[in-house]
């Protein structure tokens, strides 16, 4: 009967809003709640008959390093406020701050993008500090090629070239793979905490059955390089995570590994590319997905009663500067268990 009531509430809310609905999956709401030990309180309207007409699953955090919050929603880039009406919006906005008053919160963080009822609300705060870029597919393989810029193309095939093959993950080990990918990558390249291995783990558990879950790893005479984490659900396949050994990148396993992505999505049917959150101020990054083709799109996160934590601080603020670059001196042993006790408290 739960499982029921999981994919009618699916169905319904892709009604609502479309397809955009993998952040409210049921797997995935219960992996924050195993691997991070938080409680989802799934806020709902419900209208004549029962018939749902809105809905918003919110974490409430009491971290003892980065203070009391509600969130909607933890370690997810997107979370769309789904309501059928404006008067379901309000009832769900009130709900959520009803519910950071009790739980004596700082702040209410939504992570819905632009959100023209949360826009008129005079207690939210809009906060425009990332956006996501996404690649359309629907006119085949060729054309999707043809409109990346000629020095991406060649980064391509020098990487075929020099002997850069593609493997897809076929067991659950892979994921343990990767995660060390991941943790080097987190650690000496961007300065920040890592996901717990466990975290990997509980994605292949939960999505990789019904191929929800795609992993590829790029591969030179046999030596994993680098990886990619691509979520496939309704009509997109997302970029999630990516992680490569440094000593190798002169051998373009990334831009390898994201056209296989690419091609993958659209040889099996998805419409779009979504290659995922960058910071306006990442410069670089931003430089890197736009010759790819890909269009950037607003990813407005609201406030209320003010702009706070993690999630809004910039990449070139002194705070996130000096954190990064006093965790990027860490051994990577020492930085895979730390991370892995540290990063709930990032969510």
């Amino acid at each position: 009967m739960e499982v029921q009531i999981q994919e009618c509430r699916q169905e319904a809310l892709a009604e609502i809003s479309g397809s955009d609905t993998f952040f409210t999956d049921e797997r995935w709401l219960g992996l924050i709640e195993t691997v991070y030990g938080f409680q989802v309180t799934q806020l709902e309207v419900r209208g004549a008959g029962g018939a749902l007409r809105g809905y918003l699953p919110v974490c409430a955090l009491n971290s003892p390093l980065t203070g009391r919050r509600v969130v909607s929603l933890p370690f997810s880039d997107a979370c769309p406020l789904f309501a059928t009406d404006a008067t379901a919006a309000d009832d769900l906005l009130d709900q959520a701050l009803a519910l950071g008053r009790r739980h004596r919160a700082r702040y209410v963080e939504l992570r819905t993008g632009v959100s023209e009822m949360l826009a008129q609300r005079p207690d939210f705060v809009a906060n425009d500090l990332y956006v996501r870029w996404r690649l359309p597919l629907d006119a085949g393989e060729d054309a999707v090629w043809s409109a990346v810029e000629k020095p991406v193309q060649r980064q391509v095939r020098k990487s075929r070239k020099m002997g850069v093959t593609i493997r897809f993950a076929r067991e659950r080990a892979d994921m343990a793979l990767y995660h060390r990918l991941h943790v080097g990558t987190r650690t000496g390249k961007h300065g920040m905490p890592a996901q717990p291995r466990a975290f990997f783990l509980e994605l292949w558990d939960r999505f990789a059955a019904d191929g929800t879950l795609q992993v590829l790893f790029a591969e030179h005479e046999g030596v994993p390089i680098a990886g990619m984490v691509l979520f496939a659900y309704g009509d997109t396949v997302r970029y999630a995570y990516g992680a490569s050994e440094e000593r190798f990148l002169h051998l373009a396993p990334n831009n390898l590994l994201m056209w296989e992505s690419i091609t993958w999505a659209a040889n099996h049917g998805y419409q779009f590319f979504d290659m995922g959150r960058t910071a306006r101020d990442n410069h670089g990054l931003m430089e890197f997905k736009r010759k790819w083709g890909a269009t950037a799109e607003p990813l407005i996160y609201y406030y209320s009663p003010h702009v706070a934590g993690l999630a809004s601080t910039s990449e070139n603020s002194r705070t996130y500067q000096i954190m990064t670059a006093c965790w990027k001196r860490l051994p990577l042993p020492v930085a895979s268990v730390l991370g892995g006790m540290l990063y709930k408290h990032l969510g």
